[in-house]
């Protein structure tokens, strides 16, 4: 073995420091976390281990006090240290985050910087016509026929909620398709072969109407439906591809609670002629009309839980907040003041304030993610609160669509849902997480 030389035994000396440190350091953090004294780490570790970001947005990071050394993201994201570690986007791309305490790593965060997304809130009241795909049966109804009082179609074993898809091979999309099939099948005295979709089973089931002596028309002893209409509000639009969101929650059948399978539909202007306030047990609501039935602003394509989505044909001016605003993830909705843009006279759209009082970071579409509470006097002294018809107004919150009204609470209108903007979005077709710069075609 050879002696070291001065400069080496000095640099294997402040690594043996170093290590020594480090170690010590490792002691501690362990000690302190240990005995819950280091209030800091609990906050780190309770940070995220993914960030996504839009490009010009920050975040907010539950930590003051850390040391923190960041890798290879200055090009993609900034840290800004004051009174609270902020996490501000710059360029589309991924960059880690690490947290270290005495040179001890004690956190990693990737941070997804997203290219900037912008769409057009709404806030109009609109009507709303669905066609269902296939006819709805809402219940049974007994036909008093010579061998007495009978329901065919509960004989054949339909039940309340299934569609009727086809009749003896034969595509049924509206009720006038079915009544030519009924009367020749009674005429002949054979059996019709009824195609059922109940909820994603598909069968068929042979149906002998039965005459009514009453009116000597031929009959299923069903009752049906093809069609829904209603009145929303709009949330969104996208000023490129026009595809828009609505309502923030499903439309369902009134008396079988199902909801509706979209064959076709589409949504007109409408104006708000009263409103029913709500009381607590009684949710309250908009009482308005089509404006023209004629003039179809949009079609619908898709009705889910999340509400109901298509593409517009004219463009939605609500002639208060028309210029492209950014969105908000869930995981950057804030507790605190916000704003909803809805319609409660005529056809004027107004912002009306309201507060977060929590919001649940979502990794995966869900419902009810934010639950809200209207503190606008104006508002509460005209509606009570929340009611039926405001489903769908947009959310603001510092210049950004985070979500939508969805439902409101029976015992305390003043109060309900929100449904994050993401998802609603995703619901539309737009893919709010393309990564990167586009290319040149």
């Amino acid at each position: 073995m050879y002696p070291l030389c001065g400069h080496e035994a000095r640099r294997v000396s402040v690594l043996n420091r170093d290590k020594i440190r480090k170690i010590f350091g490792l002691i501690l953090l362990v000690s302190f976390v240990y005995i819950g004294f280091f209030s800091p780490v609990g906050k780190v570790l309770n940070n995220p281990n993914e960030l996504t970001l839009f490009k010009g947005q920050s975040f907010e990071l539950a930590s003051t006090e850390v040391v923190n050394t960041v890798q290879g993201t200055q090009e993609h994201i900034q840290i800004n240290k004051d009174k609270n570690l902020t996490v501000e986007a710059l360029k589309e791309g991924k960059s880690d985050l690490i947290f270290d305490i005495a040179g001890i790593p004690i956190k990693k965060v990737s941070v997804n910087v997203l290219k900037d997304f912008k769409v057009i809130p709404g806030g109009q009241s609109i009507g709303v016509k669905i066609n269902s795909k296939g006819v709805l049966v809402v219940g049974h109804h007994l036909v008093n026929s010579p061998s007495g009082k009978v329901s065919p179609g509960e004989k054949a074993g339909i039940q309340t909620g299934d569609l009727i898809i086809s009749i003896n091979g034969e595509t049924i999309e509206s009720i006038n398709d079915i009544g030519p099939h009924v009367q020749k099948s009674g005429k002949e005295g054979k059996p019709l072969k009824i195609g059922i979709q109940r909820k994603n089973e598909q069968f068929e089931t042979d149906l002998y109407p039965a005459i009514d002596e009453s009116e000597s028309k031929y009959k299923l002893g069903l009752y049906i439906r093809d069609s829904a209409s209603g009145i929303g509000t709009l949330t969104f639009y996208d000023p490129k591809t026009k595809k828009y969101g609505a309502l923030g929650h499903v439309i369902s059948d009134m008396d079988t609670k199902m909801p509706i399978v979209v064959k076709d539909g589409y949504i007109v202007p409408s104006t708000v002629t009263s409103i029913q306030k709500g009381t607590n047990g009684a949710p309250g609501e908009k009482l308005a009309r089509f404006l023209n039935e004629r003039n179809i602003v949009g079609n619908i394509q898709k009705n889910n839980q999340f509400g109901i989505y298509g593409t517009l044909t004219k463009d939605l001016n609500n002639k208060i907040m028309n210029k492209p605003l950014p969105i908000a993830l869930s995981h950057q909705v804030k507790r605190g003041p916000a704003q909803i843009l809805t319609v409660v006279d005529e056809d004027k759209v107004e912002l009306f304030d309201i507060e977060i009082i929590s919001s649940t970071p979502q990794k995966f579409p869900a419902t009810k993610g934010m639950v809200i509470k209207i503190t606008d006097e104006r508002l509460l002294d005209k509606t009570g609160g929340i009611v039926q018809g405001m489903s769908g107004s947009p959310i603001i919150q510092d210049g950004k669509l985070i979500g939508a009204v969805t439902h409101v609470f029976v015992n305390d209108p003043s109060s309900g849902y929100g449904v994050h903007i993401e998802w609603m979005l995703n619901e539309a077709g737009l893919d709010i997480y393309v990564k990167g710069e586009e290319k040149a075609s």
